[in-house]
Parts: structure tokens; sequence; C-alpha cells
């Protein structure tokens, strides 16, 4: 024990051999040889499947105004944060500096980002078991076996990101749980997804019962965990003017919805059968760990941290990560949001100690593995399910006609290929006479800001075509201030607000140029709003001039600014928001 942290860097050890270590050595290296090949499986597993998803798309766009000199927003002149993965973009920015290609950095990082997780996972689990026994591999075959972890190997999303963090922060509390440089690591959670700052919260809390730190210690230790994520907290308030990224706000993700998010979990493990290799898993547990402490399986922790701290922390972790999943209501991607929380529930038995129950569980579950590898499959492959999932990869691999779709062109969804010729269209037009061009439900309209502003559900495409200098919407709100704050309905996971026509035209149009069809009394009920109490703050915080005196009111105001919400009906919003017409 000792009373504070530690720098984390180990004296040198003495250069003197002796003659059995060459033999030691070659069985060392054997064993890591071993636990890297999980690492080595889902590297090639991802690769075969490698593509790149319409959200992946999103994160593109931002890092490309970035590099152009816009600042980390989606469109031009309108801070809105679309980018959950806040370390994931700033990476993806140091990757597009030298002139790479976005995209593929996207997909090829996030492989290697899985690759070099699996790797961690096995690393510390050897170093959790010490010693020089056999392992086998027994937790790595379940993620390695499900078609979900190959798809998200790539995808151009942070999981890649989120796996590789997840075993290198465990990895970090196995064996420097004294270090500052574990803290630091441990707290960068919520920079890898929000939601991973339950990992942090206990990881950090695994790491004091082991060290037992002063209070000296016990603020230092928070202060290397806390300094980047408050730092970028603090400038995520002050910027943008909201508590969490927008995507936060727009999907609602403080509520409960325990029913849906039930249909989530059922369906990721049915298809799968997943309850036979965890049961099995717990069984072989079960049997080893009454002799655990007899064996090397638990030493390496300190006596008064208690032998379980290790094994016990990324449980409680996976669990509370699947039970926030669950709460929320899960994702409309199939089996994506439980894969954080399943390796870490899988971390402690990630590779097992050469013993009868072990390998009698090893290989049950390596049954499992190669039927679930080999024929299971979700009953709505390549489409969206009865119940709003998708099976994502299938779907994007059908709409470009396209094995690997990492730049997609949608050859295979007219109604895409016609959106993108109309962007193009009105682009052209727009160099060459001046022309604003509102482009909404297929409709051309005049608009109230330079270049094109498109509207368009698929986002991440939108992103793509729409020029850096114009604006792509999306109804839904994940890079729109206006629609996030929206009220929502019961419609698909991730879909269920989408902010009616009259406002974006009130807001982005030019007055008197209504689509056919469209009441000019509820376009300018919506228009009258917008320059009302917490609407215009709103559009201050988000397009106002970065000063210093608009960071300190968007700091200041964002708690209230991130609750708030509005009547889809203009009317209704309007009486609301200004009172009554005198």
């Amino acid at each position: 024990m000792t009373s504070t942290y530690s720098s984390g860097v180990r004296p040198a050890r003495s250069a003197a051999a002796r003659p059995e270590d060459a033999g030691r050595g070659r069985w060392r290296g054997a064993r890591v040889g071993l636990c890297l090949l999980p690492a080595l499986a889902v590297a090639v597993a991802g690769f075969q499947r490698r593509w790149m998803s319409d959200d992946g798309h999103i994160y593109v766009r931002t890092v490309r105004q970035v590099l152009a000199g816009n600042g980390p927003v989606f469109n031009a002149g309108e801070r809105a944060e679309s980018s959950t993965g806040t370390l994931w973009q700033w990476l993806l920015v140091g990757a597009g500096a030298p002139g790479a290609d976005v995209a593929a950095a996207a997909v090829y990082g996030g492989l290697l980002l899985t690759a070099a997780g699996f790797a961690l996972a096995g690393l510390a689990a050897l170093r959790l078991y010490g010693g020089d026994r056999p392992l086998l591999p027994c937790g790595a075959l379940v993620p390695l076996a499900l078609p979900p972890v190959w798809d998200f190997a790539t995808s151009g999303l942070e999981t890649g990101l989120a796996t590789c963090w997840i075993a290198g922060a465990w990895l970090a509390l196995v064996t420097r749980p004294r270090a500052l440089v574990t803290c630091a690591v441990l707290g960068l959670g919520p920079l890898v997804r929000p939601d991973l700052a339950l990992v942090s919260v206990v990881f950090l809390a695994a790491q004091w019962m082991i060290a037992r730190p002063s209070w000296r210690g016990v603020c230092a230790g928070a202060g290397a965990a806390g300094a980047l994520p408050v730092a970028y907290e603090v400038f995520r308030m002050g910027y943008y003017g909201h508590l969490v990224p927008l995507p936060g706000v727009t999907k609602e993700a403080s509520r409960s919805l325990w029913g849906r998010g039930l249909g989530y979990l059922r369906d990721f493990a049915g298809p799968y059968v997943l309850w036979l290799p965890l049961l099995i898993i717990v069984a072989a547990a079960l049997t080893y760990l009454p002799a655990g402490g007899r064996g090397p399986a638990l030493r390496l922790t300190a006596a008064r941290a208690g032998r379980l701290v290790p094994v016990a922390a990324p449980l409680v972790a996976g669990a509370l990560c699947w039970l926030y999943v669950i709460r929320v209501g899960g994702d409309f991607m199939h089996g994506r949001m439980f894969l954080p929380g399943l390796l870490l529930m899988l971390l402690p038995v990630f590779l097992v100690p050469l013993t009868r129950a072990w390998t009698i569980a090893v290989a049950g579950v390596a049954v499992w593995a190669v039927a679930c590898a080999a024929l299971l499959r979700v009953p709505y492959e390549g489409r969206i399910g009865p119940q709003g999932v998708a099976d994502e990869r299938g779907v994007y691999v059908r709409q470009n006609a396209a094995a690997h779709p990492v730049h997609h062109d949608f050859a295979g969804q007219p109604g895409n290929m016609a959106y993108a010729r109309l962007v193009r269209g009105s682009a052209r037009q727009g160099e060459l006479t001046g022309e604003r061009t509102l482009l909404l439900a297929h409709t051309a309209l005049p608009a109230a800001r330079p270049g094109v502003t498109g509207v368009y559900n698929t986002l991440g495409f939108s992103g793509t075509v729409i020029p850096l200098s114009g604006a792509a919407l999306d109804p839904i709100g994940l890079a729109y201030p206006l629609a996030a704050h929206s009220e929502s309905f019961d419609g698909r996971v991730g879909h269920d607000k989408r902010l009616p026509d009259e406002w974006i035209v009130a807001e982005r149009g030019v007055p008197g140029a209504l689509p056919t069809g469209m009441d000019p009394v509820r376009v300018d009920a919506a228009r009258r709003a917008l320059r009302c109490g917490a609407f215009a703050e709103l559009r201050a915080a988000t397009r106002a001039p970065m000063t210093a005196g608009r960071f300190w009111r968007n700091l200041t105001g964002a708690v209230g600014r991130t609750s708030f919400r509005f009547s889809n009906d203009p009317v209704r919003a309007e009486r609301e928001a200004c009172g009554p017409r005198g």
C-alpha cells in the first residue's frame, strides 16, 4: 500500500541472466503469442466485412469542416456537436491532417483499434493469472463468433476505439493500479462515449480499493482522471451551449424505455443463443473460484484491496452498461450498443487457466462458437427488422450494391441517387447565378442562407454530397439544433423525432416562398416563435459570433438550454414562447 499514486515508471531490472531464463523466455513468448491469436482472428473477420456506416460519414463531415478551418461543426456557421465519440473525432482529425482519406482512415483505424483491444485483453488476462500455467481462450471465443462484432470492427464509428480503451483500461488496472497514468487512462471513458463514464467510475473506484491512497493521493488521482474530460466539458458547454453532444439531446438519453430496451436485448441475444456460452462460462467460474485462493488466479491484487477487485470491476461495469442500454430503449443498429458491456463482462475469462473445469467449458463454448459463426443469423439479414432494429451493414451493402461500401454512392437506392443529382445541380446553379437553394422533400425553394441547404434523413450521405459551405440538415436532429429540441413521438428508436417542414421553411427559407400545400399561418407562427424566449437563445448560442461574452452565456445557460423542448405544433409553440398575439 502507498499513501499516494506513483508516476507509473518502474525501476530498471538487473540485466544478469541465468541459463534457465532462456527456456522460460521461450515459454512466455508462446503464451504471449497465444493471447494475441484472438486479435488476429478479429482483424481477419473485420477485414472480410469492412464497410462504412452512414453515421460514420457524420464524423467524416465534421472532420472535413475542422480541416477546412470551420471548426468542429457539422455545418459552417452553426455550432452543433454531431459527434458522439469526442476522442474518435479528434483522432480522425489527426489522421486526415496529412491528407489521408478520412473515410478510409475511419474504417481501417477502427479495425486496428479493435484488434489492439483484443490483444490488450489477452495480455491483461496473462498478467491476471500470472505464473507459467498454460492458458486457453474462453471468453474470447464469444465475441469472435458474433457477426455484430465483425461488422462493428470497422463501420467508421467509435466502437473500435471503445474496444481498445476498455481493454487497455483493464490492463492498466491489473498491472499498474497505483500509477497516476492509470488514473488518466481510466478517466477517458466519457470522451470515448458519454455512456462509458459508467466504466470510468467503476474502474476508478476499483483502483482506489487497490491503492487506498491518502487524501493527497486521491486529489492527485482525481486531477489526473478528470483533467481532460472536465476541460472538454467546459469547452463543450461554452462553445456549443449544451451539456452533451447533440445526438444525446435528440435521442433523449435520460429517459426510461425499459420495454423497448428488453426487446433490443432479445434481438441481440436470441438469434445467437447467447445465453448458452454465458451459462457455460458462469458454471465453470463457480467451480473454479473456490480454489482460486490456492492457485495463481487472483494473487496479483494487494491483500487490503481484496483479491476479487480486478475481476469484479469489469463485471460490474459491463452489467451497468447493459442496464443503461436497456433503460434508454436500446438502439436501431443490431447489437452495437451491447458490445462494450459484453466485452467488459468477458474480460476476466478472456483467457483461462488449463484446468479440467475450464477445459470442458472451453470445449462447450467452442462448439457454440463454430455453430454461431457458421449458421446463426438474424431473421431480417440485410434489412430493417419488424421492431425497427437494422442489420446495419447488410442494409448499406444492399443499398450501395457493393460488398464493402466505404464511400457511399447508393447505386442500389434510386431515391438517394436522385437527391445527390439534385444537390449537385443546385450547387452548380448557385455557382453560376448566386442562387440560394433550400431542398425540402426533393423540392427546390429559395433559401435564406448562401449555398445549398439540403434536408434529408440519411444525414451522413447528405453531408457527403452537400458542399462544406452549404448546410446538411436532418429533421431528426443529430446535427440540427432546432430539430434536436423538438418533441419526440413513438417511432423507431433513434429516429423518433421529426421536425415538421413548417419550422424548416420558417427558419431556413425566404418569406413568402412556400411549398405547395403548406399552411402560411403555421409558417408565420413558427417564424414568430423563433424570435422569442428560449428559441432566440438557442439560435444565438449556436449561431452568434463566438466571443468571450457569448462563451460565458453559453456556459452558464447550458443546463437550461439542454433541457429545452418545444411542441411540434407551431401555433402552440408560438403561444407558449411569445404569449398571445396583441
